[in-house]
Formats: structure tokens, C-alpha cells, sequence
């Protein structure tokens, strides 16, 4: 019996729709895709932004971990959060309450993961724009395709989360 370790063939996941948006952030002006939304309101929509006020935005993640996943970001970029000022920080932290109660009422998580990576040693994806991340959570929504697998299944489309959240924007009248 041959005890060595077999090499498993690389499986391909194929997802199309990912190519309009690596095409779209290779090239962004100034670096960072939240700066890009900031300064350009009339594309809130395509960019699923769902929220924006005089400092900051809500934007759904359109790399989620789980459906629903937010973010919250000023329209200020700062690499760290020490770096805002008070009122500042005071601005982020009731856009992330707003965001945690859309969540909340547009989707009846279990429960929301809510954290900031401050640097990319910490993950930052985008380093020099620190912004919140919340992730609604359900009892199971990580299953076998993420243990086996190697893969996250997101069941739900970024529109379909969009207009989820936007109904109940609506529905409060903003």
C-alpha cells in the first residue's frame, strides 16, 4: 500500500459574473475602490451603496463572507481609526448602529459579526481606508462546502441582497 500523500486535482469554481468587477477595480483613480464610491454619488447604485450621509456610507460587500455582508466607511480616508478625529469616529460608529439595525430588520440574522482590520498585517484589504465590516450569521452558515470543499457558498445575488435592504430603507421613508 502506497502511504504517500496524494495531491488532490485543483477543482475550478466558475463565476462569471466576478470578471465585470476585477475589470472595474484594476483601474481605479485614486486607489481605493470606498474613495471611488465617495466621490461619485451617481453611481450609488451600481455600487450597491445603500446608504450615504455628509461623512459617511453603507455599502453592501461585493466580496462577502455570508449574504448581507456591510460596510461601513467615511467618505475621509484614514488608515487608522485613532486618525479620525472624535465627531468623526462619532460618525462611523452611528452609520455602523444604522447598519446593524438594517441588518437586523432586513434580514433577521441570529447573529452579526462586526470588526474592523486596521492594517494589512490585520487583513485591511484596502489598508489606507479603514472601514467596518458587518456580517449577519445564522446558526449552519458555514457548512460542508466550506469545510470539504475549500469554498463559501453564497446563495443570494448582490441585487437581491440590494433591494432587501432598500425596501426597508424605503419603507422608513429615507
Amino acid at each position: 500500500m502506497d502511504d504517500r500523500p496524494r495531491k488532490q486535482a485543483l477543482g475550478t469554481l466558475f463565476a462569471p459574473w466576478r470578471l465585470a468587477y476585477l475589470e472595474d477595480t484594476r483601474d481605479t483613480s485614486s486607489g481605493s475602490f470606498l474613495r471611488d464610491y465617495w466621490e461619485h454619488p451617481q453611481r450609488d447604485g451600481e455600487n450597491f451603496v445603500l446608504v450615504r450621509t455628509d461623512q459617511g456610507m453603507i455599502l453592501l460587500n461585493r466580496y462577502p463572507y455570508a449574504n448581507g455582508h456591510l460596510l461601513v466607511a467615511l467618505g475621509e480616508a484614514r488608515a487608522r481609526l485613532m486618525e479620525y478625529d472624535a465627531p468623526q469616529r462619532r460618525a462611523l460608529w452611528d452609520l455602523v448602529d444604522r447598519a446593524a439595525d438594517l441588518i437586523e430588520r432586513a434580514l433577521a440574522p441570529q447573529g452579526i459579526n462586526i470588526g474592523i482590520n486596521q492594517g494589512s498585517a490585520a487583513g485591511a484589504g484596502v489598508p489606507g481606508h479603514l472601514h467596518v465590516h458587518l456580517v449577519p450569521r445564522w446558526g449552519g452558515d458555514t457548512n460542508f462546502m466550506t469545510t470539504i470543499g475549500q469554498v463559501r457558498v453564497i446563495p443570494a445575488s448582490l441585487d437581491a441582497m440590494a433591494r432587501r435592504y432598500r425596501a426597508v430603507i424605503e419603507a422608513d421613508g429615507e
